[in-house]
């Protein structure tokens, strides 16, 4: 942790200090001037180190969660009961491309009634995809 150290100012007998007062709130009171600002992963990492899971520190750190690959859902395809749209983005916060996965809600089953193998991230293969569903797999971007 970083506190600021008081300077003597030139124009004044008394003690200086540029900074503003420690403020445990803020940012700028843990970097001393002219470091580089730290990555997000590092900030996120400090807040819940420290026991803070809101703001900031109620998001993973980036990396931490890998993009899921999947069947691609089209935007204007009507999914039926049983199937959502699973959004997600990149470390850099890019929107990816929906992939199908089976609701939490739901039990999902075949055509004969019974029910379906679901794995354990919910995402649906190929040959459970929903009648008139492009197949076309999508996965993380590439670095």
């Amino acid at each position: 942790m970083y506190y600021a150290s008081p300077s003597w100012n030139s124009d004044s007998p008394e003690l200086h200090d540029p900074r503003p007062a420690f403020d445990p709130d803020d940012l700028a009171s843990y970097v001393r001037p002219g470091d580089p600002a730290p990555s997000a992963a590092n900030v996120i990492r400090a807040l819940n180190e420290a026991g803070i899971h809101e703001g900031l520190g109620a998001f993973n750190p980036p990396g931490t969660m890998p993009v899921i690959a999947g069947l691609a859902v089209p935007p204007d395809f009507a999914l039926p009961p049983g199937y959502v749209r699973h959004h997600q983005f990149t470390d850099e916060g890019e929107p990816l491309e929906p992939i199908l996965m089976f609701s939490p809600d739901v039990v999902p089953r075949g055509p004969d009634g019974q029910p379906l193998p679901v794995s354990a991230d919910r995402v649906v293969p190929p040959e459970h995809a929903p009648p008139g569903l492009p197949i076309r797999w999508v996965g993380p971007p590439r670095p």
